[in-house]
């Protein structure tokens, strides 16, 4: 089975062209730009991900401030967002110091009004605040995010709902199904649905969710056992000895 570092750097859903203009020298021709942001859209419409080829588009943005596109970005941005815990948004976010200033009144760069909506969002999906992720998310305040992006990505909140997951698994062996909900941000019978879609079970009488057993819920201590010969002992203390 591969490692999450492996599928991480190489997606089993990346293409041979694909593969190419990521690991080699063409990761750095501006022609090839075009390639990588159609595979952004295809990521966008399928479900998949792939951080390096999204990582190789805000590159050539870098070295080519002409190619620069903000909705492209943007869902970049939001790709990484569904990450979490691990480091794509903020590595994204590295890439961007060098984008263009726009001058165009007729066409505002949407950008710099969202940046600090997605940051945010991105800060609570890694403190793990879920509830409030969910609160702002559905507020007013990202309406313009909701209704312009993350409504064209497929899949958007069912993979914020990986994230919270990933985090539950790693902390609870059991949790009340109203505080899961709050994580889900489901109730009822959609929650009910989500546990069961995920092979989770809700004992119906009190209402608690048993997380299955994994290496990071159930620490099991270990006792180490050195085998230590006399003669080796004796050697120790012996040149012990010598250094004093």
């Amino acid at each position: 089975m591969p490692s999450v570092a492996s599928t991480w750097a190489s997606p089993p859903t990346r293409t041979p062209l694909i593969e190419n203009l990521v690991s080699g020298v063409d990761r750095y021709n501006p022609n090839n730009v075009g390639i990588l942001e159609d595979y952004l859209y295809h990521q966008i419409r399928s479900e998949e991900y792939d951080c390096l080829a999204n990582l190789a588009i805000l590159k050539l943005y870098q070295f080519n401030p002409d190619l620069y596109n903000a909705d492209v970005v943007i869902n970049i941005l939001i790709k990484a967002l569904t990450s979490a815990p691990f480091p794509d948004f903020n590595l994204c976010i590295s890439l961007l110091d060098e984008r263009p200033v726009n001058t165009n009144p007729d066409e505002p760069d949407p950008l710099p009004s969202l940046l600090p909506t997605l940051t945010t969002l991105h800060n609570l999906l890694q403190q793990c605040r879920f509830p409030a992720f969910w609160a702002m998310y559905r507020s007013d305040e990202v309406e313009s995010l909701r209704d312009n992006y993350t409504v064209e990505c497929v899949g958007f909140e069912n993979s914020v709902r990986d994230v919270v997951i990933r985090a539950v698994k790693a902390a609870f062996t059991r949790i009340s199904s109203e505080r899961l909900g709050t994580y889900l941000d489901l109730a009822e019978d959609d929650l009910a649905a989500y546990v069961q879609k995920i092979s989770w079970s809700i004992d119906p009488s009190t209402g608690i969710v048993s997380v299955p057993r994994n290496p990071d819920n159930h620490i099991e201590s270990t006792v180490v056992q050195e085998n230590i010969q006399l003669s080796q002992l004796t050697k120790v203390v012996a040149h012990a000895a010598q250094t004093v």
